[in-house]
């Protein structure tokens, strides 16, 4: 029972912060919504191509990621948005961005030497 109220609360305190950083997840009772900006983005060392995505505030997205080589990070710290992307596969992730803005995106699972270079951004216009 303890375990259930526990994951409640952190489940609850990780959607509060999504509200308060400007993003939801972008669900519906499928789990995604019918009119979703779908946006391909493809993970190598040392890129994400399109390094820069470009989404409208209040239209639910799914970024749909593709890792090529290495089991690459998918972190934008301002939006409370992570997920790792395992090579061979898709991984969506869906948001519904709130504000407008530009948000840094990067790599967080170290890849090699340009790690560091392994960035990119998220506009909300």
């Amino acid at each position: 029972m303890r375990i259930a109220i526990a994951s409640g609360a952190l489940l609850g305190a990780a959607v509060l912060a999504g509200l308060v950083a400007g993003a939801t997840p972008a669900r519906s009772a499928t789990g995604e919504s019918s009119d979703a900006q779908v946006v391909r983005v493809v993970a190598r060392r040392f890129s994400y191509t399109p390094n820069r995505i470009t989404l409208k505030k209040g239209r639910p997205a799914v970024l749909e990621f593709t890792s090529i080589d290495f089991v690459h990070g998918f972190n934008v710290p301002d939006l409370h948005l992570r997920a790792d992307l395992p090579p061979g596969q898709v991984t969506r992730v869906p948001i519904m961005p709130l504000r407008a803005g530009v948000y840094d995106m990067l790599c967080d699972n170290f890849c090699g030497a340009k790690h560091e270079e392994m960035n990119g951004q998220i506009v909300v216009d």
